[in-house]
């Protein structure tokens, strides 16, 4: 198998220049076959035509958005990761059922491709030894695994789907999210906690893409299949985005706990510390704060020295007052 994928390797090297990028796109990866009124017929074509929209939608989800712009929260990346190993471990699972399935065969490199291994060793990182024991499938990420193992049972091909949607996205703007994960979390460079990210079986991106469209486009399946796996291909998308969806939810929920864990901190130090610090109440009632301000002057009178200081600043303030008024 591993010779066979090396010279398949070089013979694409050879004969295309082209880099493939994107979510499971197949942009600039050549010219494939076209039909009537030129829709493509080629399945790795009619899935990049096909999907777009939902890559698009994918690309623009604010969960998306946020990340590639480095506003990441360590906790919410953690739970990312969980949801990709439950999504990899049914995927790869159901791959592994039907890996002699003539519509999986063709397509199954667990060398090269399987993730499972990779995002456990993540788990690990990031939650210890027993992290097996801390995770949990969650509300947003079970109806994507129930599909998976769903099809797999009752309609293999459509892994086919499956498979492409989210190897593909891992190949090409994956690579992108790694490098903005690593710089925003500050994760080593040595790579821990960003396994799933590092493909040790590929050599070249670009090539293996372009060979595992090649091997799709030969798979030997009618029209209606081919858009059966367009259809499920975009079923992926959806459950993909429910998962951005409950991501964001969990960290426009820990910002709100974030926010009252600082104004919490101020009425501590409104109610507890005045009298350590009454300098950070001057400072408060300076600005125009008359909570702070009533309560500097408690703290004052509270003590012996400064109620003397207090004495000669009520007389210096007096007398300020007398000379203003006359």
């Amino acid at each position: 198998m591993y010779f066979q994928v090396t010279a398949e390797l070089e013979e694409i090297g050879k004969t295309s220049k082209e880099e493939a990028t994107g979510f499971g796109h197949s942009h600039g990866a050549g010219a494939g076959a076209m039909g009537g009124e030129g829709n493509p017929t080629d399945l790795s074509e009619m899935l990049a035509e096909g999907t777009k929209e939902s890559h698009d939608r994918a690309e623009n989800c604010q969960f998306v958005k946020d990340f590639l712009r480095g506003h990441i929260i360590k906790d919410v990346f953690k739970r990312a990761t969980v949801a990709l190993y439950f999504v990899y471990s049914a995927m790869e699972e159901e791959i592994e059922k039907n890996k002699d399935h003539p519509h999986i065969a063709p397509i199954y490199f667990p060398a090269e491709l399987h993730r499972r291994e990779a995002l456990a060793r993540d788990l690990e990182y990031f939650y210890g030894a027993d992290w097996e024991s801390q995770i949990s499938l969650s509300a947003g990420t079970k109806p994507y695994v129930d599909r998976i193992h769903e099809v797999g049972e009752a309609d293999p091909v459509l892994l086919v789907a499956h498979s492409y949607t989210r190897y593909m996205g891992d190949l090409s703007g994956g690579q992108i999210l790694k490098k903005v994960a690593q710089r925003a979390l500050k994760l080593p460079a040595s790579g821990e906690g960003l396994n799933f990210y590092q493909f040790e079986g590929i050599t070249s991106h670009r090539g293996f893409k372009q060979l595992y469209r090649s091997r799709m486009n030969e798979l030997e399946l009618d029209p209606e299949a081919k858009q059966r796996i367009v259809d499920e291909s975009n079923r992926a998308f959806g459950f993909n985005m429910m998962v951005f969806s409950e991501l964001e939810e969990i960290g426009n929920t820990i910002k709100e706990e974030v926010q009252e864990q600082v104004f919490g901190h101020a009425e501590l130090i409104q109610e507890d510390d005045f009298n350590k610090c009454p300098y950070y109440a001057a400072k408060m009632a300076a600005n125009g704060n008359p909570t702070y301000a009533l309560q500097l002057v408690k703290t004052l009178v509270g003590r012996l020295p400064c109620q003397v200081a207090l004495a000669a600043w009520v007389a210096i303030f007096a007398g300020f007052t007398a000379w203003y008024l006359l």
